[in-house]
């Protein structure tokens, strides 16, 4: 997926420096096992969010490889992707790294494989395991570049005591949920934290409403887009811009969206001072983690219309590895990378990180709170994250800063779907 992922703690501060410290060795540094898979060390990055996944990774590798040892880095997805592409164009990337699925982001298979960033996998036993809903964005010309670990969702999560305490319960409908902005503020709290200081957060809720308001009543919209028959500044995105804001005039929001950080938003949330946040299901690992022990979570669609059937929820690939094409440990990493791809190694990422599997299989747990997530996948309503479609980088970015205008009251929505109409003709 290519949802930004950005948890600026004392950890991830560490973390940095760890990467700083990582580049200057570079991979020969840490690689000098000449591929021998019986020992070794593996450099892997990923994002910080995804550290908990990628640790549990390792730990499974290494039951029955004892002597291979890993260089691990984890980043801000913004710094990671920054120091990603420098590391990739100088030969001194991770033989193993996070890289999202699709387009629309620096870090994306389809701007790194035209580059000859990343090793084909095409041959991988595990290939032929890749559901066809997310297969299309695991390919770059008809070659595979990643493995998929995670299904992953966008949905409201919300910390079950906060609800409880307000007197409220899931909305279905849009009606339904404005309602609820309106209980949660009667009883001093917010329904929904919302962290807009952090760029990449700023997509989330309308990402949220666009799955229906959009992509639901158009499911072709992406391909009329790529068409030409179809523009941001003309379709549904302009009552889903429309709704993002009124939501944020009735309350629905945390009182300044623009000075507040998904850190502070994931605090409130876990501390039950806010209800619940829209975010990314990789982020129900974050809020577990820094609530009080025995803290229940949830999560339900976001609605976008008065009839709840019309709801849809967006999913797609989520958590993505690819093998750096120019790796000094070959045999070793494309032994971890189809590790990667068995039920073990799928089952314990998507469960540290709060995720539904890649791959699917039979042996997964689904946590509580993910149910509504796998229902819809169950039943064909969800809809692929806009931006892994999307034909360049531009447009997110672009995205990004244009609804932190919005907050600011600097932009409307029709100059923002004007932007970013701008970004993706580019190309």
């Amino acid at each position: 997926m290519s949802i930004r992922k950005r948890f600026l703690t004392a950890a991830v501060v560490a973390a940095l420096t760890a990467l700083t410290a990582a580049c200057a060795g570079g991979t020969n540094a840490a690689n000098d096992n000449g591929g021998d898979s019986s020992g070794g060390t593996l450099k892997l990055a990923s994002v910080a969010s995804d550290k908990a996944g990628a640790e549990a990774l390792i730990a499974a590798f290494k039951k029955n490889h004892p002597d291979v040892n890993f260089t691990t880095s984890y980043a801000d997805t913004d710094q990671y992707q920054g120091t990603l592409r420098t590391q990739l164009a100088s030969g001194t990337a991770p033989d193993v790294f996070f890289a999202w699925p699709g387009n629309g982001n620096p870090g994306a298979i389809e701007v790194l494989a035209p580059s000859g960033y990343l090793l084909d996998l095409s041959d991988r036993p595990w290939v032929k395991d890749i559901p066809s809903g997310i297969k299309p964005v695991t390919v770059v010309d008809g070659k595979t570049y990643v493995v998929p670990e995670t299904f992953a969702g966008i949905g409201a999560l919300y910390n079950k005591k906060a609800l409880a305490d307000i007197g409220g319960k899931e909305p279905t409908t849009y009606s339904e949920m404005l309602t609820l902005c309106d209980t949660a503020k009667s009883k001093g709290k917010v329904l929904f934290a919302l962290g807009n200081q952090t760029n990449w957060v700023t997509q989330l809720a309308d990402y949220a409403l666009a799955s229906t308001l959009v992509y639901g009543k158009t499911p072709d919209f992406a391909q009329q887009m790529k068409d030409g028959k179809a523009t941001f500044a003309s379709s549904a995105w302009k009552p889903t811009l429309d709704k993002y804001l009124e939501m944020n005039k009735r309350g629905c929001f945390s009182a300044n969206p623009l000075g507040t950080s998904v850190e502070n938003a994931i605090s409130q949330v876990a501390g039950g001072k806010s209800v619940g946040m829209i975010y990314v299901t990789s982020g129900l690992n974050q809020l577990q983690a820094e609530a009080p022990s025995g803290t229940e979570f949830g999560m339900f669609a976001v609605p976008a219309t008065d009839n709840a059937s019309d709801t849809q929820l967006p999913g797609a690939a989520g958590g993505s590895y690819a093998v750096n094409a120019k790796t000094k440990s070959k045999k070793l990493a494309l032994e971890f990378i189809d590790f990667l791809g068995t039920p073990e190694a799928i089952n314990a990422y998507a469960t540290a990180t709060g995720n539904l599997p890649g791959i699917p299989n039979d042996q997964f747990k689904v946590d509580p709170a993910l149910q509504p997530l796998l229902d819809a996948q169950k039943a064909g309503k969800t809809v692929p994250f806009m931006d892994q479609l999307w034909p360049n980088p531009k447009v997110q970015n672009v995205h990004f800063a244009a609804i932190q205008d919005m907050f600011a009251g600097k932009a409307s929505p029709d100059q923002v779907l004007t932007r970013m109409d701008e970004a993706y003709k580019a190309g």
